[in-house]
């Protein structure tokens, strides 16, 4: 990755966050260190959690609706589950990019490991969204699995976006928004605020933002989604597993050391604070 500030960040907020032990720990057992939120329809069970994230990679490579053999981009790819579903459920060829090494090593192993067309139509590759090692058009279409909250310059990686797209291609973001704060009750935007610190999330965007910013790049915006009732059995989930261990930690001064269960427990309890949405778009 480029010596630039957002190799910084990676280095000294993204890693340091997807180190710790319970993030290592929470996101093996419990997701297959896959990270993001599953898709629930009424009724299924919000223990699956599996079934539910391969329901979420479906539906993205349903947004992205492009042509069998289309080229895509996943940035942000983390072990590469994402890729194989959408490279699967689309007929598409997918390259993964991560900022950590580790995580596109297990990606390259799995993907050895599958079969089908996933085994033959994904690649990965260690890189920087913020300065993407791909030719002008190279892609014709780009996804990012909550990855892009993540960003340390969002306009960076937007242009990045835009320009590896080809004319006519298509950009979809699965990720979250923040109410402004001045809307928020203090504990909730101290909470809020502290979770976006710890699990590095610079770009969790006020509602509205991210789909002016990809506007601003160069896209055009087709449609933003709140699909955050979609997500929420897991979080509840998320919320009863991390309960005992998020308390056991504030009483002794560091619920910050368990962030993912604060996060799960918090961003239950203050579902005022958060949207999860997909933003769709197209290149002109």
């Amino acid at each position: 990755m480029p010596g630039s500030r957002t190799a910084q960040h990676y280095r000294r907020s993204v890693l340091p966050y997807y180190r710790r032990i319970g993030s290592r720990w929470g996101y093996a057992m419990l997701l297959g260190r896959t990270r993001h939120f599953g898709w629930y329809e009424p009724g299924q069970s919000p223990w699956d959690f599996a079934a539910s994230m391969r329901r979420m990679e479906a539906m993205t490579a349903r947004k992205l609706a492009l042509p069998a053999g289309s080229r895509v981009l996943d940035a942000g790819c983390g072990v590469g589950d994402v890729a194989r579903t959408v490279a699967t459920e689309g007929g598409l060829h997918v390259t993964g990019l991560d900022g950590i090494a580790s995580d596109v090593a297990i990606a390259r192993r799995r993907t050895a490991r599958a079969s089908g067309h996933a085994a033959r139509a994904t690649r990965f590759v260690v890189g920087d969204y913020h300065a993407l090692p791909f030719a002008d058009g190279s892609f014709d279409g780009l996804y990012t699995m909550e990855s892009f909250v993540h960003a340390a310059d969002p306009r960076q990686a937007l242009s990045e976006f835009f320009r590896v797209v080809r004319p006519g291609g298509r950009l979809v973001m699965f990720e979250y928004s923040r109410t402004p704060r001045a809307e928020l009750a203090p504990r909730a935007d101290s909470v809020l605020s502290d979770i976006c610190e710890l699990a590095a999330m610079p770009a969790m965007l006020p509602h509205g933002h991210l789909e002016r910013l990809v506007s601003e790049a160069g896209f055009e915006v087709e449609s933003v989604t709140d699909i955050t009732a979609r997500v929420l059995p897991m979080l509840r989930a998320f919320s009863l597993l991390g309960r005992v261990p998020y308390a056991v930690a504030r009483s002794v001064g560091r619920g910050d050391l368990l962030v993912n269960a604060m996060s799960g427990v918090e961003l239950y309890r203050h579902q005022e604070t958060w949207r999860y949405n997909i933003c769709t778009a197209a290149r002109p």
